[in-house]
């Protein structure tokens, strides 16, 4: 499917992310639990003179797992190593990056859980004893190296908690997990955002562009970002709310957030199986989108917010649906033209 620019996934234009990153947990916005208590963890640490627990932190993509991992990292005073799950495919691609690291540094891996399990086992002596016991080289050839490893921090983050064994998930010493955020959130985190950037934004601007980032901090960033664009090319650069309202439009997100894709999925359950209940592999065919592609990016915020729901049967649009599209529940759009 095509880039969507309300997906939470991250994409290959969110770069500038980074310039935006806060650097310190008063900065960070936002799940003001998880950051309080990391907070105390971290000063905790410190006083002792040991290494931070290992930090498991998991959530829908987007809230931010990243940014935390860098600020505990900062907040240590420590280096920060990063690495993410699909790319440590053997034991030396782990071994090349436990090697590198300095005492109470912080390894931080994205997507821990599509480590393969086998990785995952070398993983447990390194948590737990700061040890490295690999063997490398192939039938014949084979050795067993032996490494001791300094104290470090590691902090993994997953968008599937449920996907971690048990070993792994029982070795972390601080697991927190993050939620979506409230539009007030949003749009001090917009607004934070446009300072950084040297954006000129109305305060009702911000809180425009929050209502309709689906509760996700990394979209709402993308959203001010190309709003952006069409300020600087069209209105001298100042972000108004009439402004925010004709670049959403043009860019096809409603005023709940929803793009062509979600309306899409939702009017082909109304439209072609009555509102449901209809099988995932009906929805797939329907729209023509991999099932995997439902599940993962098109079917979360519609979940959350209620828009569907799962039912033994198969999916069912919801009451919420109907009134979004101004539908009559007992009638489809065809009715409506």
């Amino acid at each position: 499917m095509d880039e969507r620019i309300v997906t939470n996934h991250e994409l290959e234009t969110d770069t500038f992310e980074k310039s935006i990153r806060p650097d310190s947990f008063d900065e960070y916005i936002g799940q003001t639990d998880v950051k309080e208590n990391i907070k105390v963890f971290v000063k905790a640490a410190k006083m002792r003179h040991t290494n931070l627990d290992h930090v498991l932190l998991y959530g829908p993509p987007g809230l931010g797992k990243t940014t935390l991992a860098h600020i505990i990292a900062n907040e240590l005073g420590s280096n920060i190593k990063t690495a993410s799950g699909p790319t440590i495919e053997k034991s030396g691609d782990l071994a090349a990056i436990l090697s590198t690291l300095e005492p109470n540094d912080v390894l931080f891996i994205d997507e821990i859980h599509r480590i393969p399990r086998y990785i995952e086992e070398i993983l447990y002596s390194a948590m737990e004893d700061f040890k490295l016991d690999i063997i490398i080289g192939g039938e014949g050839q084979s050795r067993n190296i032996k490494i001791d490893l300094p104290p470090f921090t590691l902090v993994g983050a997953t968008t599937r908690a449920g996907d971690l064994s048990a070993p792994l998930r029982d070795r972390f010493g601080i697991v927190s997990k993050l939620e979506f955020y409230t539009n007030d959130e949003l749009a001090e985190i917009v607004k934070r955002s446009a300072r950084v950037l040297e954006y000129k934004l109305d305060d009702d601007a911000a809180y425009e562009i929050a209502i309709r980032s689906r509760k996700t901090p990394r979209i709402a960033n993308r959203l001010l970002k190309r709003v952006g664009d069409f300020a600087l090319v069209e209105a001298d650069g100042k972000i108004t709310l009439d402004l925010v309202k004709k670049a959403l439009k043009r860019l096809k997100i409603n005023e709940s957030g929803l793009d062509s894709t979600d309306v899409e999925y939702l009017m082909s359950i109304v439209e072609k199986f009555n509102g449901g209940p209809v099988g995932i592999e009906s929805i797939a065919s329907s729209i023509g989108e991999e099932v995997g592609t439902i599940e993962d990016v098109i079917e979360p915020f519609l979940l959350q917010e209620g828009y569907v729901k799962r039912t033994s049967r198969g999916r069912v649009v919801t009451e919420k649906t109907y009134q979004e599209f101004k539908i009559n529940s007992q009638k489809t759009l065809f009715d409506y033209e």
